[in-house]
């Protein structure tokens, strides 16, 4: 399979997945072509600044767009006119209506579109997700989520104005996905100059209360820690992870019942490496598409709203 990969800065993330595969053939495009050339030859790959060979090369059977958040459905859209797959990167815009537009053109097409929510393979958030669904300790009742971090990638702003989009986005589809839409939504920040930011919103659904906390004021020397906790009728599970520059968490989910505490046996899996393996599974028929347009509206609804709140607060 033929990739075109579109980005040269968080692309690598996606390039390091396909450099350890022998099954794909990737070209990384760029428009700086010094910069581009040195990203790509660090995974082994060919490197272009002529963007629009990706789209009219017909060798290329998919377009994985790590590009600027407002250029994501516009290229999405580009790729399915051009008859191929596409992955983008988490959100999957920055308008409602244009994300509604690529999940319509998407439902139209015969090639598969992707949004990347790799949280949803996070083993600890599966178990989570298919509690909920199997109704293994009642109903979900409160579920918090939190986030803390230092300033672990050199350059990149932690601050009010991307850490929704860029940052929350994840949280809200965790919470959409067990909860829906909230029916009221509040929000406090902390600024501390333009690049760190801290950020709490709580939301209330008809019995059931979720709270999400993000916050980059942390030393280096913390790192970075997250987690849930989920309390449902008959039980909590409590997850705990700790990252590193990788973006490769580790971490461990207890299971809180009247028997007793007891630790879940999770696989190990790095949600980038099984993400990507999930949409090279569906190109290949191998697998329905879960990470599709229509299933990342509510969250990215939800992501939005939120924004608006911290940085339009009007």
């Amino acid at each position: 399979m033929k990739i075109a990969l579109l980005g040269t800065g968080f692309g690598q993330a996606h390039a390091a997945v396909y450099a350890a595969r022998d099954d794909v053939e990737v070209v990384m495009f760029g428009r700086d072509a010094a910069k581009t050339a040195k990203a790509a030859g660090q995974f082994g790959f060919a490197s272009s600044t002529n963007m629009d060979a990706a789209f009219e090369d017909g060798s290329f059977d998919l377009v994985d767009i790590c590009l600027p958040i407002p250029l994501h459905a516009e290229f999405v859209l580009r790729a399915l006119k051009a008859g191929k797959h596409a992955l983008v990167e988490l959100p999957l815009a920055d308008d409602i209506e244009d994300a509604k537009r690529v999940a319509e053109a998407a439902a139209r097409s015969d090639k598969h579109v992707f949004v990347d929510m790799f949280e949803r393979f996070i083993p600890a958030n599966q178990a989570l997700f298919d509690a909920v669904d199997q109704g293994a300790h009642g109903r979900l009742e409160q579920l918090t989520l939190w986030n803390l971090t230092a300033h672990l990638w050199p350059g990149a702003s932690l601050g009010l104005k991307v850490l929704p989009l860029e940052a929350l986005h994840s949280d809200m589809d965790i919470i959409t996905r067990t909860l829906g839409l909230p029916q009221a939504t509040t929000v406090t920040t902390v600024a501390r100059g333009a690049d760190s930011g801290a950020i709490d919103a709580a939301f209330r659904f008809d019995g059931a209360a979720a709270r999400s906390s993000i916050s980059s004021l942390m030393p280096q020397a913390w790192g970075a820690r997250g987690g849930y906790t989920a309390t449902f009728e008959h039980g909590v599970l409590d997850a705990t992870s700790t990252m590193g520059f990788d973006g490769r968490p580790t971490g461990t989910v207890t299971a809180y019942t009247a028997e007793g505490a007891h630790e879940l046996q999770l696989p190990a899996a790095d949600q980038y490496t099984a993400m990507i393996g999930h949409v090279l599974d569906v190109v290949r028929g191998e697998a329905d598409n879960q990470i599709a347009p229509a299933s990342v509206l509510d969250a990215l609804q939800l992501t939005l709203d939120l924004d608006r709140k911290v940085n339009d607060p009007r």
